[in-house]
């Protein structure tokens, strides 16, 4: 016979969990009724973030150089997140270590100077 009553702090643990959660979700629904600051009306639908409406629908396509300078932009934040460490850690690895960096920074200079050869960076 397998004893459960181990298993009891994690069960008070999940129904403490989600008794708050089902907290954090409904009762401000409920206040807001309460309260009435769920009916729209004009000011509230208008535009805030800008402050004038917007030229076109939301939803219009993006250019695709929207998205390449998006993921370039990711790259190039990811290599500078594996520089540090690199740098940091440079004593331990040694030679290697220099050298397959070396190569990796070699590999994104090609792409970049594809990328903008291409004209992916031209913004017009």
């Amino acid at each position: 016979m397998v004893d459960l009553s181990q298993y009891l702090p994690i069960l008070i643990f999940l129904v403490i969990a989600l008794a708050l959660s089902t907290a954090f979700v409904f009762l401000p629904m409920g206040v807001a009724r309460l309260t009435g600051t769920h009916n729209p009306n004009a000011d509230k639908l208008s535009e805030y973030e800008c402050g004038f409406p917007a030229f076109e629908d939301p939803r219009s396509q993006f250019d695709v150089r929207f998205y390449l300078i998006a993921i370039l932009f990711i790259v190039f934040d990811l290599e500078a997140a594996f520089l540090f460490p690199w740098a940091v850690s440079l004593d331990v690895t040694g030679w290697p270590g220099w050298i397959t960096m070396m190569v990796f920074l070699g590999e994104l200079a090609i792409g970049l100077a594809y990328a903008w050869k291409k004209g992916a960076l031209d913004w017009e």
